[in-house]
Order: C-alpha cells, then structure tokens, then sequence
C-alpha cells in the first residue's frame, strides 16, 4: 500500500500540489502537517509512521518534505528500513523498496558521514592552529587575578553578602565559588 505525507512550512503555503501528486502516484491514504520542517514533533508524520506496516511504501513529492536535513533523512530511512517501510520521492525519483534506490541512500550517507568527519578534522585542525599561536579556547575570564583575589577576601571577611559581592564584581554567584574554590586550593597546595 502506498501512504501519502505532504508537509508544507507555513499556514500561507498549499498542499494542493503535493496532494494532487501523491493521488496521481497511486497514495490511498494522504497525512499532513503545515508547520516547519524544523519542528521536531511533527503530527501528520507521527500518524503516517504509525499507519504504515511492513510492506508498505511511504511516498513524498520531494525529499525536503519528509526531513530538515540529510542527517535526518538518513535516521528516517534507517528507522522505515527498520519497520520493513520503504520510501519513494515523487520529484527525486527513488525508491527504497528497489535495490537501486537502497543504493542511493548508502551513498547519501557515507557522503554525510565524511562531511561530518571533515568539519572535525578543519575544526581540530583550527584549534591546534590557535593553540600554536598562544590562543585559549573558551570564555573569557570575569575578572582578573587581582579582582579575583578581591572578591575570595570580601567574601573571607564576611561583611558582605554573597548578593553583594557579586553585583559589586559583577559575576555569577557560581562564578563567585569557583573562584573561591579556586582559592582554597591553591592554599591547599601552599600552605
């Protein structure tokens, strides 16, 4: 059996081309959602998911209407391969149920998965360059040492409130404890 899902972005857009389409493909029945692609929870999907049993073909006009990215549409096809469902693309002309269209999608992923591992080797690769050249990843410090200091003895001579001295320093009250923490340690270690 073939199992529509039509999706468009806004309430302004149409579904009638979609669903003229999936009616032409031979779709009994047709589910749709008319929110973003973006959204996680995306009902229409949900009940086609649960509609669909094993032998059965999930058909869409394009393949940007069933995921917001390849990442996804991968997950997508793993999880219908799964439960036995195949999935066809009107407009891309695939079909998982052939051995062709199967074929096409372990493309699509092992191209995903090398361009993930391309931006993790350009990022590492940044971050020894900027660490070569004196660089620190992360946040900047609040305060310098000296503040840092100023703030553990305000907090030491307990004249102050932990409220106090953190719109004084301007800090996070966390921030106030790490730097305090931070302290004891050191004194810790130099007694």
């Amino acid at each position: 059996m073939l199992v529509g899902y039509a999706r468009v972005s806004t309430d302004d857009q149409n579904l009638n081309l979609q669903r003229d389409a999936l009616s032409q493909a031979g779709c009994e029945n047709i589910f749709e959602d008319q929110l973003s692609g973006a959204k996680a929870e995306r009902p229409g999907l949900h009940q086609a998911l649960q509609y669909a049993r094993a032998g059965d073909t999930i058909v869409v006009w394009r393949l940007d209407r069933l995921s917001r990215s390849l990442k996804d549409l991968i997950e997508m096809v793993t999880l219908l391969e799964f439960k036995g469902i195949g999935l066809k693309s009107l407009q891309e002309a695939i079909d998982t149920s052939s051995s062709s269209g199967k074929l096409i999608f372990h493309i699509f992923g092992a191209l995903a998965e090398f361009e993930r591992n391309l931006i993790r080797e350009r990022t590492q690769a940044g971050l020894q360059a900027a660490r070569a050249r004196g660089r620190k990843g992360g946040r900047p410090k609040a305060l310098n040492k000296d503040k840092q200091a100023l703030a553990v003895k305000l907090y030491d001579e307990k004249k102050h409130t932990v409220d106090q001295i953190c719109k004084m320093m301007g800090i996070s009250k966390p921030t106030l404890y790490k730097y305090i923490d931070a302290a004891k340690g050191s004194q810790w270690k130099n007694p």
